[in-house]
């Protein structure tokens, strides 16, 4: 059902509500928030490249809290098993027969922090949840409910001990950000509230994980005009044929870019989507779905930076689409 202007307005107005909740815990990162909720009422997951210390699990936690939602920390670790994410089927000796024990992928908001740790044997018991929101043991589907949103980290400096993720890992995270540290004054205002620690600060709930659910499904409803549908593929298409990229953004990053381009549009109080809309997400979206040339990452080229070139290169539509 098309996404009406009246359900565009609320839509909106809950959107800065979350994000002014959760700018209490994560001060002065107003942008992160936005990728990262944009990614959860687009049922996207989210990857976060980035240092220790920046906040990443207080961001999972405050998402969680301001929703009403469960959230599950993983610490990926070298022996860590596919079993210890998705859970095990254990032999209950009085009933006589095997029950499952869910593991903590069976959250709202599920922190996988320093991902590319675990062998990629442990790395792939994710990709069935992230893609279907199931996981399967010994034959049997479980189910994980909605909504369901995993927030990977992984360190861009330690590399000793890592794994890098596989490319089809990483073309089922909806995004990829960077919270960054904060700046002088976000910085001060952490100080002067250290006499609590990041656990020890709660949110309130805004609204119910059923609601997000509610809203997932208006921003499907946001309408898409064929020339945007048109400048999209001719983005994608033109990371294919580029020189400095070996491999260029898949089916899947296509459609990821205009379901994140939906969200934004109604959390901008739209009920259609702008080109402007496909610009601003274009990085975050596309990005780490690129594989580069070896000579082009030897000269020092970015993934980021190509994506700016092929914005440059290829001409949004010159007709705001509207209905």
């Amino acid at each position: 059902m098309t996404m009406t202007p009246e359900q565009a307005s609320w839509f909106s107005g809950v959107f800065d509500r979350l994000v002014g909740n959760i700018d209490r815990v994560l001060l002065g990162k107003t942008h992160v928030i936005r990728l990262a909720l944009t990614a959860l009422f687009s049922e996207g997951h989210l990857l976060l490249e980035d240092f220790p210390g920046t906040g990443k699990t207080s961001l999972a936690r405050a998402i969680a809290e301001s929703v009403r939602g469960t959230t599950n920390r993983v610490q990926f670790t070298p022996d860590l098993l596919p079993g210890d994410i998705t859970g095990v089927n254990i032999y209950d000796q009085r009933s006589g027969a095997f029950e499952f024990h869910r593991g903590p992928v069976f959250a709202n908001i599920v922190l996988a922090d320093e991902i590319n740790r675990a062998s990629p044997k442990t790395q792939s018991a994710l990709l069935e949840v992230m893609e279907e929101q199931q996981v399967t043991v010994d034959g049997v589907r479980h189910s994980v409910g909605a909504p369901f949103m995993v927030i990977a980290t992984q360190n861009p400096i330690e590399q000793a001990g890592t794994y890098r993720l596989p490319e089809a890992q990483l073309d089922r995270f909806l995004m990829k950000a960077s919270i960054g540290y904060p700046d002088h004054e976000a910085t001060l205002r952490i100080l002067e509230g250290s006499e609590r620690r990041a656990h020890e600060v709660v949110v309130p709930e805004v609204i119910s994980a059923a609601t997000v659910v509610e809203m997932a499904t208006m921003a499907r409803g946001v309408h898409v005009d064929p020339t945007i549908n048109d400048y999209v593929s001719r983005l994608v298409e033109a990371s294919r044929t580029a020189d400095e990229i070996r491999l260029g953004v898949s089916v899947r990053g296509a459609l990821a870019l205009l379901r994140a381009a939906k969200t934004m549009a109604a959390a901008s109080g739209r009920y259609y989507v702008t080109p402007d809309d496909v610009k601003a997400l274009a990085e975050p979206v596309l990005a780490h779905r690129l594989v580069l040339d070896p000579e082009a990452e030897f000269e020092g080229v970015s993934a980021s930076s190509l994506i700016g070139q092929l914005l440059i290169e290829t001409p949004p539509p010159s007709d705001r689409a509207a209905v």
